[in-house]
C-alpha cells in the first residue's frame, strides 16, 4: 500500500462526488475511502455503490468508513474503523484475509500495536496538522512516525490537514500513504491536486 489515499467529503450530490473522484483517480489516487458523516442509509448505499463501480473501472480499491455492514453489502474491498467502530478482529473475521481492515490510531502507538496484533491492514495516524474537516483535540508529532516505522510492520497512513507541501516530510519519515480530503476535493482541479500528492511517492520506497 503506497500513495495517495483519497477520502471523500460529506457531499450529498452524488454526481459531483463521482466527477471529482474520477478526476482524482486519473491524477493517480491509489486508494479511495468512502466517508460521509452526514448521509443517511439510503444515500450511503447509493454513493458507495457508485464509487465502487468507479473504482473497479480504474482498477483501484474502495474501503468504507465505519460501516462494516455496508462494506459487506456492496462487496467493497475493505473497511476503515475508528475508535468506536468495533474491533479489527471482528471485521477481519467477517471479511476474510484478503480484504482491507484499516484502523485509526490517532497519536497512540499502543493502538497501532493492538491493531497489528488484531489483523489490521494498516495503521492510520493523525491529525498532524489542523484540518478543515476533522476536528482533533490533539496534535500528532511527526517524530511518532520514526518510532512507528521502527516498531511496526504495518503500512502507515497519515491524515489531518494534508497538502502536498506539508505531507512531504511525513513521507520522508516513512509514511506509506497520505490521506487527503480537502486538498483534493476542495481544489478547483482535483486531477491536478491528486497528481501533486501522488508525486510525493515517485521516489523509491524507504528501506
Amino acid at each position: 500500500m503506497r500513495g495517495l489515499y483519497l477520502v471523500t467529503p460529506n457531499w450529498s450530490d452524488t454526481d459531483r462526488l463521482l466527477a471529482a473522484t474520477e478526476a482524482a483517480l486519473r491524477g493517480g489516487a491509489a486508494l479511495v475511502q468512502y466517508r460521509n458523516k452526514d448521509a443517511d442509509g439510503s444515500l450511503r448505499l447509493e454513493q458507495a455503490t457508485a464509487l465502487l463501480a468507479l473504482c473497479r473501472r480504474h482498477r483501484r480499491r474502495l474501503v468504507v468508513n465505519d460501516h462494516l455492514d455496508l462494506c459487506m453489502r456492496i462487496d467493497a474491498d475493505g473497511v476503515h474503523l475508528g475508535a468506536l467502530d468495533g474491533a479489527p478482529t471482528a471485521a477481519r473475521r467477517a471479511l476474510g484475509q484478503d480484504r482491507i481492515v484499516g484502523v485509526s490510531c490517532y497519536g497512540e502507538l499502543a493502538l497501532a500495536h493492538a491493531a497489528e496484533r488484531d489483523g489490521a491492514s494498516y495503521a492510520a495516524f493523525g491529525g498532524f496538522y489542523p484540518s478543515p474537516v476533522k476536528r482533533y483535540d490533539f496534535v500528532t508529532p511527526p517524530a511518532l512516525l520514526d518510532t512507528a516505522r521502527a516498531q511496526l510492520a504495518l503500512p502507515l497512513v497519515v491524515i489531518g490537514g494534508m497538502t502536498a507541501q506539508n505531507a512531504a516530510p511525513l513521507v520522508a519519515r516513512g509514511a506509506d500513504m497520505v490521506a487527503a480530503i480537502t486538498a483534493v476535493y476542495g481544489d478547483s482541479e482535483p486531477e491536478a491536486a491528486a497528481r501533486r500528492m501522488a508525486a510525493l511517492f515517485d521516489k523509491p520506497e524507504i528501506g
